[in-house]
């Protein structure tokens, strides 16, 4: 087997064909019917030669308010965007959707998976809002999963004691910036540190528990009877 294909072969078994890519939006309210979507960001991960997570690529990209979008003060001010500021390029939705879901249709294809599954922190907020988008730009080749998600909040609970995304982000010993929060790239970038961390986590421990087994196994298949 070559260097290249068991990285490949390893990331299209270990989520049942699925390749996660950590997704962040940031908007301009709660409702994806009515208010705009203003930034997408999206991490593709990788699996090493060892069989652990690592981050690959990073995309993002600013979205221009589709026609009749509402635009929240409050949730504005909360990301601090400027939908209309002279000096951010943004794009209009269908092309920023392009942008966003090429990167990751090359890499579903790379690494051998079927298709992506949206991971994020709370990720339901994302999901329906990436799908209000293409249903009102008319895309065709969604890559992601239509309803189905992985979800850090539930993960970092679990493995951390945490839900809030920059405490569970300390509590697995990465870095948090607050000024660099409520970007979709940071968040996005931070997001995928801890999926990586979580996974990579269950992954030594796995391997830790096989070892602890096979050496029983061993003192007991060698001792007398």
């Amino acid at each position: 087997m070559t260097e290249t294909s068991l990285p490949k072969l390893l990331m299209a078994k270990r989520f049942r064909g699925y390749l996660p890519v950590i997704v962040d939006v940031e908007t301009a309210g709660f409702d994806p019917e009515q208010y705009a979507l203003l930034e997408i960001a999206a991490v593709i991960p990788e699996m090493n030669e060892d069989g652990f997570l690592t981050i690959a690529e990073v995309h993002s990209v600013h979205v221009k308010p589709f026609p009749g979008a509402k635009l929240d003060r409050a949730a504005l001010e909360f990301n601090g965007i400027n939908p209309y500021h002279p000096l951010r390029i943004a794009w209009e939705e269908k092309e920023a959707l392009h942008k966003i879901f090429q990167p990751i249709r090359a890499a579903i294809k790379k690494t051998g998976c079927t298709r992506a599954i949206l991971t994020g922190h709370n990720p339901s907020f994302d999901l329906c809002f990436i799908n209000a988008a293409i249903k009102r730009t008319a895309i065709k080749r969604n890559p992601f999963h239509p309803f189905s998600t992985f979800d850090t909040a539930t993960l970092s609970g679990l493995v951390f004691g945490q839900t809030v995304l920059a405490k569970a982000v300390r509590a697995a010993g990465l870095d948090w910036d607050e000024h660099e929060a409520h970007s979709a790239r940071y968040d996005a970038q931070k997001t995928a540190e801890l999926f990586c961390a979580i996974v990579n986590r269950w992954e030594r421990l796995n391997r830790a528990e096989s070892g602890l087994q096979a050496a029983s196994d061993s003192i007991l298949s060698s001792s007398p009877l």
